[in-house]
């Protein structure tokens, strides 16, 4: 018997095929740019193409591979990689309908989807069946959870970072190559003190993986950068079958994408990246830039296409465009050019007194534009964090519009915001059970049992039922039974309830959420979540709007008032295909356009970055410039760049805020500056 078919062993043999020029009927130098069709009609062998904003990326990349076709490639012979699965689709789609020809063959999509499909022909070689499970995020929480177990880790008595933070902290060592105790000293360095802990569920999670024959997304790429390298013949095999391999969003990957990708072309070469470095704005999950700067390092003699006219945006947009990235002196050198006439307006730069006046003349100029004709659906506010969209959440909601939002859950409805209200909600009302429950759970040790034995020694206590809240908090509430490894912190949140009380009633609302903050919240928040830093900003703007109120209670009124519609589908809630505004996070909008853009709270601190600015950090530095660049460059009629002079900080008053320093990046004439009158 002749066994098992191994293509490894096989000889090859080339058909040659009788190619008949352009067998599609596409006329590429016509239906193409004379930019797009030089990368595109390009002969076989590493190239860059540098797409700016705007420019048809997608368009490039799927007339390449139609020519390719085009021209007698095997689609067995054609590698496509994406960052999404919609991208692939999209891209796919378009070259089925410009080619009639079966692509069914062709490898096209993401690059956790490719290598799996490598990895379910050869994952017994790792040591895993070809059955294997590939881990959601819910499944590694329960799986490191396994091993701390295991591991015998106290996370009672201190609290040990939670699944969810490791996954981040595992996934990041993975796709920058960086070792743990790089990774906690500059990302997480109140984590520093369990560093030997965490190594230990670490290669615990790694060993755990292999004996349940289960794989997370980062196994995807990394098991299969290592099959290639310990395997020669497979590793021929790839090189072999991919003749033509072409990258998207070529800027966006890390340091194992891109050295998959060197592998599989190592023998032919035929290679096309397309990406922009302008727009490289992902490096706090891994992106590496350097790959794309470095291309020509790595490939000497590479050709070189850059595509730079500009379908989207009107010249007076892109002109400010082009020149607020020129301050950036790692970059390759770009001029994107208008294919469109003459916009209505050169961007507005308008200077506000505060934040409830920025959301203010937001929303009115949204109003203003409606009843001009342009729709909702095609204007944007754009944030460098999903904080700063809060007053304009609010001031949406007072009047009625409708939008989408896409940075995340609306303000109120998220997770750290309820846990903090928990607090003031009980304080408040002594026989909420519901706050009560949801606030002593945070503890460490404290479940759904234990917190029900709680509420019903604090029920059974007269000071649940007496009208007036008690001057201490802790006399009573540390005599109750708690888990012993919870018992430090039992104490520091009842310590915490005392300080939301004074003699003479409440205290004011700021304050209370300044005390929840600093004596139990803040390091919970640290242990449970990876996006820490974004939620302690949350808290703070929390905090900042709460200096509006004096009275707790009318603050917790207007609290529930702002939950009920955020969660109402009657509300000021778009629905999903619905009429809206989209309010979006910089980084959530990478790719999408809209007629109108407002680009809001461009001032030093918030946009720069407070803590890259406080680091010095050029590298990071430059990253935010080109989150900038990426904002400014979603508009294709008019844009607003807004900031508020003024911005409240909790006890310390008004605070002086200067412009983004990004604003001085180009000349002034560039921009008409509107005077705003608040009517006082």
């Amino acid at each position: 018997m002749c066994g098992v078919f191994d293509p490894r062993m096989a000889r090859e043999y080339q058909l040659k095929k009788t190619v008949t020029e352009n067998a599609s009927g596409i006329d590429y130098a016509a239906e193409l740019n004379e930019q797009q069709y030089a990368a595109v009609s390009s002969r076989p062998g590493a190239s860059l193409v540098i797409a700016g904003a705007g420019s048809g990326k997608t368009r490039t990349l799927t007339y390449r591979v139609a020519y390719l076709l085009d021209r007698g490639v095997d689609p067995r012979n054609i590698l496509l990689l994406t960052f999404t699965n919609k991208a692939s689709r999209e891209m796919l789609e378009r070259v089925r309908e410009l080619i009639s020809q079966d692509i069914s063959d062709l490898w096209g999509g993401t690059f956790h989807s490719i290598c799996n499909r490598i990895l379910r022909r050869h994952a017994d070689e790792l040591g895993f069946t070809r059955s294997f499970s590939i881990l959601d995020r819910d499944d590694q929480k329960a799986l490191l959870n396994a091993v701390i177990a295991d591991c015998k880790i106290d996370t009672q008595s201190r609290r040990f970072p939670k699944p969810d933070v490791l996954a981040s902290i595992f996934s990041l060592m993975e796709n920058t190559k960086e070792s743990l105790e790089d990774i906690l000293e500059v990302r997480y360095p109140y984590f520093e003190e369990w560093l030997d802990d965490i190594k230990r569920v670490q290669k615990g999670y790694v060993q755990k993986k292999l004996d349940v024959n289960s794989m997370d997304f980062d196994d995807l790429l990394v098991l299969t950068l290592k099959l290639l390298k310990k395997d020669e013949d497979l590793r021929e095999l790839y090189q072999k079958k991919f003749k033509h391999v072409l990258v998207d969003e070529y800027q966006d990957t890390n340091i194992i994408q891109c050295e998959l990708i060197d592998l599989l072309v190592a023998k032919n070469k035929s290679l096309m990246v397309v990406g922009d470095d302008a727009q490289s704005i992902y490096s706090w999950r891994g992106a590496n830039m350097k790959n794309i700067l470095r291309f020509q390092d790595r490939y000497p003699g590479a050709a070189v296409y850059k595509i730079e006219t500009n379908y989207r945006s009107c010249p007076e947009i892109l002109e400010l465009s082009n020149a607020a990235i020129k301050a950036n002196t790692e970059q390759i050198p770009k001029e994107l050019r208008a294919h469109r006439v003459g916009g209505s307006m050169v961007p507005a730069l308008i200077p506000l007194n505060d934040p409830r006046t920025q959301a203010e003349f937001v929303t009115q100029r949204i109003l203003e534009l409606r009843d001009e004709g342009v729709e909702l659906e095609e204007m944007a506010i754009l944030y460098r964090a999903h904080y700063q969209s809060m007053e304009i959440q609010m001031e949406m909601t007072t009047r009625d519009i409708p939008f989408h939002i896409t940075s995340g859950l609306r303000f109120f409805e998220q997770a750290h915001i309820k846990d903090v209200s928990s607090f003031i909600r009980f304080a408040v009302n002594r026989q909420d059970e519901v706050s009560f429950k949801r606030m002593v759970s945070l503890l460490p040790g404290v479940g759904a049992k234990s917190a029900d034995n709680l509420w019903k020694a604090w029920v059974a206590h007269p000071a649940c039922r007496a009208e007036s809240p008690p001057q201490s908090f802790s006399k009573i509430m540390m005599e109750f039974k708690v888990p012993k490894k919870s018992q430090a912190h039992w104490e520091q949140l009842c310590y915490t309830m005392d300080e939301l009380v004074h003699s003479d009633g409440f205290a004011v609302p700021s304050e209370m959420i300044f005390s929840i903050q600093e004596g139990v919240y803040d390091d919970y928040m640290r242990g449970s979540f990876d996006n820490y830093e974004n939620r302690k900003q949350d808290i703070e703007q929390l905090m900042t709007y709460a200096r509006s109120y004096s009275d707790v209670l009318e603050f917790l009124a207007q609290l529930s008032l702002m939950s009920s519609v955020d969660s109402s589908p009657t509300g000021s809630k778009a629905e999903k295909d619905e009429e809206g505004v989209t309010l979006s996070s910089i980084h959530q909008a990478k790719g999408l356009e809209w007629k109108v853009v407002f680009v809001v709270w461009l001032a030093d601190g918030m946009f720069p970055n407070g803590r890259i600015l406080e680091s010095e950090d050029l590298e990071m530095l430059e990253e935010e410039r080109r989150l900038f660049y990426v904002a400014i460059t979603r508009a294709k009629d008019e844009l607003y760049l807004t900031y508020p002079m003024m911005n409240p900080k909790s006890y310390t008053g008004e605070i002086l805020q200067n412009p983004s320093r990004f604003l001085d990046d180009f000349p002034s004439d560039l921009v008409e500056e509107w005077v705003v009158d608040s009517g006082w």
